[in-house]
């Protein structure tokens, strides 16, 4: 399901203490660096997750970490795995990438959307432009999934209560990983559906420890890019899915009502799954906003 002759280049960079490792697309592209898209992924997840947007944006570099403690990132020493100490890790990679000469464009799916606006609201001047995808606007445990919020909490507090391995185990767990999974996807494309389905069983637990994923997820379900709105002044674009009950569309709308110069571009018939489901749209009104003067 990748883009064919998609070829990333594995970079490593020393940050808080983390081996962050870091996928850089089309490097040939980076010399400029307002042509370059800096993806932080969601909760869970890895770089993986977000190539089939990278393969469609065929003219920008596009470079996409692993996060501290995901994937074959390293934890950080020093700093909580919150949205504070992931934005860190981002703002020092996008330095590195030459966002203070010249800001990039910075691009969250998720959790990574909460990661990204607080980036974007402490140093604006690393952020050309903005984009929020599938963008987590309303707290997860307020409002109609307050219920099933909550039994996902006791989830991650038991599985960091137990044993590591005990935990590892809980966490990790085949079938749960599988439900969820199915109750994130909207497709009827059963070969798609078999795609996403592999790609978080292979994907979706490769986490440090029960207690590194616990951590990061309260972050997830305290922290909206709502709390950030007010310092988000650049052009920013939000891609929601019609059906996601993750980041209502609803939350979406009153989020591009709050800031200044956003767009809000609705996908009908997708929910949280955006990055797999339907790649080609994203990137379509990804290169469209970026295309924009």
């Amino acid at each position: 399901m990748t883009a064919p002759g998609l070829r990333p280049a594995e970079r490593t960079a020393r940050i808080c203490g983390a081996e962050l490792h870091h996928w850089v697309y089309r490097a040939e592209l980076a010399e400029d660096a307002r042509r370059t898209v800096l993806m932080v992924h969601g909760l869970r997840g890895t770089h993986h997750g977000l190539e089939l947007i990278a393969g469609r944006l065929a003219d920008r570099c596009v470079v996409i970490p692993d996060l501290p403690g995901f994937g074959a990132s390293e934890p950080m020493v020093g700093h909580r795995h919150d949205v504070p100490g992931y934005a860190a890790v981002v703002a020092e990679l996008m330095e590195r990438l030459g966002g203070r000469e010249q800001p990039l464009v910075l691009l969250g799916h998720s959790f990574g959307s909460v990661v990204a606006a607080h980036v974007a609201s402490c140093a604006p001047e690393l952020v050309h432009r903005l984009v929020l995808v599938n963008p987590l606007a309303t707290p997860a445990l307020r409002g109609p999934r307050v219920v099933l919020s909550g039994l996902t909490s006791a989830y991650y507090a038991l599985g960091k209560a137990l044993p590591p391995r005990w935990g590892h185990s809980l966490l990790a767990n085949k079938l749960v990983v599988f439900a969820a999974s199915r109750a994130m996807t909207r497709t009827k494309d059963k070969q798609l559906r078999r795609f996403i389905d592999d790609s978080h069983l292979k994907h979706f637990s490769s986490f440090h420890s029960p207690a590194l994923l616990s951590e990061t997820f309260e972050a997830s379900v305290t922290r909206t890019v709502a709390d950030y709105a007010d310092a988000l002044r650049m052009r920013t674009l939000l891609i929601a899915g019609e059906t996601d009950e993750i980041a209502p569309v609803g939350g979406q709308r009153a989020l591009a009502a709050r800031l200044p110069n956003a767009e809000l571009v609705v996908i009908p018939e997708v929910g949280h799954l955006v990055h797999y489901e339907t790649p080609g749209a994203a990137a379509e009104a990804i290169q469209r906003f970026l295309g924009a003067p």
